[in-house]
């Protein structure tokens, strides 16, 4: 099928009608919440018509008085009130763009800014769902394998409503305004030339419905082709060490060129349809200034004498109607362009709402105190998608504070899956997870809760940066507090350029052992009642173990601790082992007390 029959197609497709309109029913609710300032801005852009109106009539009174000086001197004094009227227009249309622009930007900026904050809701823990969501979500509360749709949403998707929300929101309102104050203008010039543009305004509409539409498919297919480039290219880079030990990376390269030919291609396709479109607005708006000018140089001329049409026209009338017709059509250009950024909007639309879906409205709930509390699971039960054998089945147990709950088993067993749901990153299918403070139980928080997981992560900045992420009023003298109670000061003096020193992306620049007693400083600083554990001794060697077993006494003292392991030496400072075998508790074993 050719590009034209395949576009036609999509076209006629009722049910790619029926998901535009969902799609912008969506928008403009992400919208509403800044209606009036869109307004706003709408009015201000409309109401600079009157700059054009009057610089447009400077111009004219000029070109009155250059002809009527081929009979009398002109003096610069004689044209400088035509020339203040043009500089005053240029600059009351100036002031008034400038207003309009930075209420539309910082009204986007807002809309964003919440959207942004929706889809973090989503993305991070399931602490704010219903115990039925968690069948599509993953350990981390996400979508399983959807981390590149919500990096994608949270970066790109969420800019492209920019350009619909500063450009096209406010559009019509600037339209109606801009339209109305050009058109009376042009009236009082000539009522004639009004007339033409009234005639030539019912047009306007079925152009624009076809841009719409044309411009809708082919951007819709652009991003598709955009989205599956870029979760490729992330997909692969992931895995790159093992395509390359595989021998596979030249096959991964021909695929990334082929979805980046078929990005280039469908890119060509909305640039043919964006330039195709707009010129039936600019062979209208052409047709309409041909046919205007045809009239004012007829009547200029004397050449036209017709029953009840004026025969007589002044240059600076005649001027000022031609220099206001493309004004007139100037705020349907722009409607025009617009139509594209909607289509951007729409597109981009579809694949955020199908991120929020996923998460319940959030509840706006006290932050929890950090009183000591015990962590109960009662015949909890996960399954996730497409997996026959559930990660978890009927697990009931009991973490109190001051212990050390160790959780032992085979690679798979659902040791990860049980300490995200004791964390509240995972809500459970079946049963029920809480946080018990004295005799108040409360649903699980991942608020309340330091979390340690494998491996362990490092943003890209320096050693400080990291550390007040949790807490960020922290001075210099609690770091090193920190630092000295969990018996890490000879990692504080290793440090090269002390806290200031740079971390690379994923802790890069540091031993795995440096960023693990980082980790647990950070841990320390946050202050949770609750400790969660994933692997903490993972590939480190002895003496990086020791520090790490010495420090998870340390946090124990006053805290719940659950932690996962295969270290044999890690199990030994816990107070109850509990073996878990394919989801299910197997067995409770105690084998010391910490100190």
């Amino acid at each position: 099928m050719s590009d034209t029959a395949a576009l036609l197609a999509r076209l006629a497709d009722d049910d790619a009608q029926q998901d535009q309109k969902r799609a912008l029913r969506r928008l403009h609710e992400w919208a509403h919440a800044q209606a009036p300032a869109f307004r706003r801005a709408g009015t201000l852009r409309g109401l600079a018509a009157l700059g054009t109106v009057g610089w447009a009539a400077g111009l004219g009174w000029a070109a009155h008085l250059a002809l009527h000086g081929q009979r009398a001197a002109v003096t610069p004094v004689s044209v400088l009130p035509a020339a203040c009227l043009v500089a005053a227009g240029l600059a009351l249309r100036a002031w008034l763009l400038a207003l309009g622009d930075r209420a539309a930007d910082e009204a986007a900026a807002a809309v964003r800014h919440a959207l942004r904050g929706r889809l973090l809701d989503a993305a991070l823990p399931a602490w704010r769902q219903p115990a039925g969501a968690a069948q599509s979500r993953g350990v981390a509360g996400q979508y399983r394998g959807a981390d590149a749709d919500f990096v994608q949403a949270l970066d790109e998707e969420v800019d492209r409503l920019t350009d619909w929300l500063t450009g096209y929101v406010p559009a019509r309102r600037t339209m109606l305004i801009a339209g109305g104050i050009v058109l009376a203008a042009i009236t009082s010039g000539s009522w004639v030339v009004a007339l033409l543009l009234v005639l030539a305004t019912p047009l306007l509409p079925a152009n624009l419905k076809v841009i719409g539409m044309g411009t809708r498919t082919a951007v819709q297919a652009q991003l598709a082709a955009a989205r599956t480039l870029s979760a490729r290219l992330l997909d692969q880079l992931r895995g790159l060490p093992t395509l390359v030990g595989l021998g596979a990376d030249d096959r991964a390269a021909r695929a990334v060129e082929q979805d980046d030919r078929e990005l280039a291609h469908r890119t060509q396709a909305v640039l043919r349809v964006a330039f195709l479109s707009t010129a039936w607005v600019e062979l209208l708006v052409t047709g309409t200034l041909a046919v205007v000018a045809t009239y004012c140089g007829l009547v200029l001329l004397d050449y036209l004498h017709l029953p009840g049409i004026p025969s007589t026209m002044g240059l600076g009338t005649a001027l000022f109607v031609l220099v206001l017709t493309p004004a007139y059509f100037a705020p349907v250009r722009e409607l025009a362009r617009g139509y594209h950024a909607r289509a951007e909007a729409c597109a981009a639309a579809e694949l955020v709402n199908g991120l929020l879906s996923v998460a319940a409205p959030g509840r706006a709930t006290p932050r929890p105190c950090d009183d000591p509390r015990s962590v109960q699971l009662r015949g909890v039960g996960v399954t996730f998608p497409h997996r026959d054998r559930p990660a978890l089945d009927d697990v009931t147990l009991t973490a109190r504070p001051g212990q050390v709950l160790a959780l032992t088993g085979a690679s798979g067993a659902g040791k990860s899956t049980l300490l995200a749901v004791a964390a509240g990153l995972l809500a459970p299918d079946s049963g029920s997870s809480t946080h018990e403070v004295g005799d108040a139980r409360q649903p699980t928080d991942p608020r309340a809760v330091s979390w340690i997981g494998q491996p362990c992560y490092l943003l890209a900045g320096t050693v400080r940066e990291n550390l007040l992420l949790a807490r960020p009023d922290a001075d210099d003298a609690a770091l090193d507090a920190a630092f000295a109670t969990l018996g890490f000061a000879g990692l504080r003096a290793a440090l090269p350029h002390g806290l200031d020193t740079a971390v690379g992306e994923r802790g890069s620049g540091l031993s795995s052992g440096q960023i693990q007693q980082l980790v647990f400083v950070r841990a320390l600083l946050r202050d949770a009642p609750v400790l969660c554990l994933d692997e903490p001794t993972a590939h480190l060697d002895p003496d990086a173990e020791e520090r790490v077993m010495a420090a998870v006494r340390t946090l124990a003292r006053n805290r719940t601790v659950l932690l996962a392991t295969h270290s044999p030496e890690l199990l030994k400072i816990a107070d109850t082992v509990v073996a878990i075998d394919r989801g299910r508790l197997r067995g409770v074993m105690s084998y010391g007390v910490t100190s």
